[in-house]
């Protein structure tokens, strides 16, 4: 559903004043309009139409979900309805049509709303619904973004990124209009939310927005070349999949040449499904390699924590400990081992969580080999056979468009 001109529903509580609109006239020049309701263009607007908002989906009988503010759940005599909030766009779900119905009826007398009926296409992600599942894409999105790059008729390449790359240390002329640059790497950036293979190179690409070069434009170029060869592939949430997370870290230690920090990345499935990844580069500097592992499981576990506690909103707790897959065993014996010793003395307290995770079963550490480990695609530039095999494990697929 959508809302109609929604930042004018919201009720001011602050003192606005504006002038007098063009047009209209008063015997005292010097009068002004004091604004009752808010207005596009205020500070205050988006806050006090979701303030509107929420109330009127907590009269209904919505509770608003701590890990996620945005996500409004109802749940009584068996009935179960999740709305989810995008500025005025909303997804509705749930198990009783009859009770969806009567949520439309009610909002459409608080607001002026458009029932757009089933969900096809939301902020550039395409809704496809099969026997297997739900299947996400962005196939549009990746079409406009290689049409803007007037790339249509260019070669594609089997991978995004060249392996053994040199962006982090490349030389080369600056270019001269670099918002082209920071426009494109942006809608990359967009587009990694259904292509996690995206996210080692976007990764890399947005640490130049400041100053890009020639070899950043050409690496970005090249990306754009690759989606042209699969424009179409998007991730399936399938309906066969348990209720239970699976998640994988993994690091590059030392990954960037300029500060030696290393990067960090992170997988997290619902039984077979992707639903959580992320590239980022650590805070610190790591000693070894172990220690980068250590702090990629620590990051791992605060989406872990947070992914549990929305799960429970949708009423899928689970006791059972999640299993957290890392494919360095120095790492696992740190994470299982509570005795202080000279190779832990240095790393952060808030890393150690991960040991309190463990003894509190909430998660369990396995190990598993290098080349099975998921996660790798996310951290380092691979070459196509191991690029293939890794994308098919992550569950991202191609979907025919629709007819």
């Amino acid at each position: 559903m959508d809302v109609h001109n929604a930042f004018l529903h919201g009720d001011l509580e602050e003192e606005v004043y504006m002038k007098l609109p063009p047009g209209f006239h008063t015997a005292d020049p010097m009068k002004v309009c004091r604004l009752r309701k808010s207005l596009y263009g205020l500070r205050q607007a988006p806050r006090c139409w979701f303030e509107k908002l929420a109330l009127a989906l907590r009269t209904f009988g919505f509770k608003q979900s701590y890990p996620d503010y945005s996500l409004f759940s109802f749940v009584r005599n068996g009935i179960i309805l999740h709305v989810l909030v995008y500025v005025d766009d909303f997804i509705i779900a749930g198990n009783n049509l009859a009770e969806i119905d009567r949520f439309k009826t009610y909002m459409s007398k608080c607001f002026h709303m458009k029932d757009l009926g089933k969900l096809k296409y939301f902020l550039g992600i395409e809704v496809y619904r099969g026997p297997d599942g739900i299947f996400l894409s962005q196939r549009k999105y990746a079409q406009d973004i290689i049409q803007e790059a007037g790339l249509r008729g260019a070669k594609t390449f089997a991978t995004p990124v060249e392996p053994n790359h040199k962006l982090a240390s490349a030389t080369g002329p600056v270019l001269k209009r670099p918002e082209e640059y920071r426009r494109l790497v942006g809608r990359l950036i967009y587009l990694s939310i259904t292509r996690p293979e995206l996210s080692y190179i976007v990764h890399i690409l947005s640490q130049f927005m400041q100053t890009p070069l020639l070899p950043h434009w050409e690496a970005a170029i090249r990306v754009v070349r690759y989606l042209k060869g699969c424009p179409a592939q998007g991730i399936l949430l399938r309906s066969d999949s348990v209720t239970s997370l699976i998640a994988y870290c993994d690091s590059d230690w030392n990954a960037c040449p300029l500060t030696r920090r290393s990067l960090s990345a992170y997988v997290v499935f619902l039984g077979s499904s992707p639903i959580s990844w992320k590239t980022k580069k650590q805070h610190t500097v790591s000693n070894s390699s172990a220690e980068a592992e250590y702090r990629a499981m620590a990051y791992t576990l605060r989406e872990i924590k947070w992914l549990r506690q929305l799960l429970d909103t949708f009423g899928l707790y689970t006791s059972r400990p999640i299993q957290l897959y890392c494919d360095s065993q120095a790492a696992i014996h740190i994470a299982a081992n509570p005795v202080f010793h000279e190779r832990t003395k240095h790393i952060e307290s808030d890393c150690h969580q991960v040991r309190d995770a463990v003894q509190d079963r909430l998660i369990t550490t396995e190990h598993i080999s290098t080349k099975d480990q998921v996660a790798d695609i996310l951290t380092k530039a691979l070459p196509r056979l191991a690029f293939d095999k890794l994308l098919s494990k992550f569950g991202v697929r191609y979907h025919p468009p629709p007819t």
